[in-house]
């Protein structure tokens, strides 16, 4: 239990500097965009190019090893611990994400974001305390199909429901990562050919594959969410959907329990870190629509719209966004609304 705690906060702290890095690299590549249309599509969704322009950048390669890093201790953890425990350290992520974007982003958090920030910690306090060992690593191979036909169901859906959304995709397109993430974590948990090891077999292992398609479209999808704004409304979105899905089905059909006497703690503190990672998605939701507007005024228009045509914003719209801290991002520089 000590090594797999271990393993899932290590997971955490990959996954959060992997976060704010590809958030710089992502703005870093609509800057250099130099306010170019074609990295958009009519809809206001980032094309492939952009999306590809910002993977290339050197902040956001060393946020994918991050990412690297983090899956590894993840599977780990994932292997030794409950889901529900696992997946749960793993959503503390949310909180490096969330302190490292107020210093490098100029993200401003108000009373509410922090609250909602240690009701996560609370949560996951109270389920380490009353998690037990984790339950079975060898399911049939009809459950491993089954869940590779759900992950391609997942990401074809997907990826319509977000290119429908355009520029305001970006809590949908972080939730659907998260669930991605989270057939991850289920099927490394049941992969065959792990222990004892045997290349043959995890190579014909369907849940193999759904770790590479799952990893593959779950990256593509959070990395279109940091495109399109909203960093810890998108990344609390995300946590929600890789904590959810596989902390129910670890306990439904893997074995996962707590400890006797101790499952009214483990339903609670489970129930409130995904609470509390709704709260902040709620919270961030329109980050994403303010900061594109304020680029829109204040700078020559970038990955949003067509050069030349600005929005007018009422001075209702201005007030009621004022509440919320957000980024606008230049050419050389993060600049707080708050500030």
């Amino acid at each position: 239990m000590v090594v797999g705690i271990g393993l899932g906060v290590l997971a955490a702290i990959g996954y959060g500097l992997s976060s704010v890095m590809q958030t710089m690299g992502a703005r870093q590549a609509t800057a250099e965009a130099d306010g170019s249309n074609a990295l958009t599509t009519t809809s206001g969704h980032p094309t492939l190019k952009s999306t590809i322009a910002a993977a290339l950048t050197g902040v956001f390669v060393l946020g994918a090893i991050m990412d690297v890093l983090g899956f590894a201790a993840g599977a780990g953890a994932a292997r030794m611990l409950p889901l529900f425990l696992s997946q749960t350290i793993v959503a503390g992520n949310l909180v490096v994400t969330a302190v490292l974007g107020t210093t490098v982003l100029g993200i401003h958090l108000h009373t509410r974001d922090w609250a909602a920030i240690g009701l996560v910690l609370l949560a996951l306090c109270m389920l380490g305390t009353a998690a037990h060992a984790g339950g079975t690593t060898h399911v049939s191979l009809p459950f491993r199909t089954g869940l590779l036909i759900a992950t391609v169901g997942v990401v074809a859906i997907s990826l319509l429901t977000v290119r429908r959304l355009g520029k305001g995709g970006s809590v949908a397109a972080g939730a659907a990562a998260g669930v991605l993430f989270g057939a991850i974590a289920i099927a490394v948990r049941v992969l065959d050919g792990v222990s004892p090891f045997s290349l043959s077999h995890l190579i014909v292992d369907p849940a193999a594959w759904t770790i590479a398609i799952a990893g593959a479209f779950g990256f593509y999808l959070h990395t279109v969410a940091l495109q399109l704004g909203a960093v810890n409304g998108s990344t609390a979105a995300m946590v929600v959907g890789e904590t959810a899905l596989p902390g129910i089905v670890g306990v439904v059909l893997l074995g996962d329990s707590t400890v006797a006497g101790r499952e009214w703690l483990g339903v609670t503190g489970f129930g409130l870190a995904v609470v509390g990672a709704v709260l902040v998605a709620l919270f961030g939701s329109g980050e994403a629509q303010r900061s594109a507007e304020q680029n829109e005024v204040h700078l020559p228009p970038v990955a949003l719209h067509k050069p030349h045509v600005l929005p007018q914003r009422s001075e209702h719209d201005a007030d009621s966004h004022r509440d919320v801290g957000h980024v606008a991002t230049g050419p050389r520089s993060f600049v707080d609304s708050d500030c």
